[in-house]
């Protein structure tokens, strides 16, 4: 397993709407395991692969307490196939968007099909921080990002200041 570069907002590239997966086969498999690692290494709850340049509609979540109760799930090709008229409001971050969080106003749960990480076909029922992030990582792969929910001129002064901030940064 290999750890990969996470891309940052402006990069045009998390505008794209991913492409299906023909295949779970070893290659993706790879990618999935290479996807985690580089998930838990930045620290984050989840990543979808065109936030490392590969846009194909998968994704890798783990919402578990402690690392050493790591519950790692895998989804290709994920769909909500249905979601709850509750709604509720999470302060959510991104491994795109460094060090700035803001309030984003989701359906409570949700109903996901998915294949899993050998391909077999699920529907999975989600509720709290998992269907929070599931939802997160889905927009992702439909090339929106947490802040585009936000008014145009936060949204501007967030991807700013992450401008500036990778500018700013030493590259040894």
């Amino acid at each position: 397993m290999s750890k990969l570069p996470i891309i940052n907002v402006p990069d045009p590239l998390l505008k794209t709407v991913s492409e299906p997966v023909a295949q779970v086969d070893d290659a993706l498999r790879g990618l999935m395991d290479d996807m985690l690692e580089t998930m838990y290494d930045a620290p984050g709850i989840g990543l979808a692969a065109i936030q490392v340049a590969v846009p194909k509609r998968l994704l890798v979540v783990d919402v578990a307490d402690t690392e050493g109760e790591r519950q790692p799930r895998f989804l290709v090709n994920p769909e909500v196939v249905w979601a709850s008229d509750e709604r509720s409001i999470y302060n959510e971050g991104c491994l795109s968007v460094p060090e700035h969080y803001a309030e984003v106003e989701r359906p409570e749960r949700i109903r996901v099909s998915y294949l899993d990480y050998d391909g077999k076909p699920r529907e999975e029922e989600m509720d709290g921080l998992l269907a929070t992030c599931v939802q997160h990582e889905i927009d992702h792969l439909n090339g929106v990002v947490f802040i585009d929910y936000l008014s145009k001129l936060r949204r501007n002064m967030i991807i700013k200041k992450v401008v500036k901030a990778n500018k700013d940064a030493v590259i040894l």
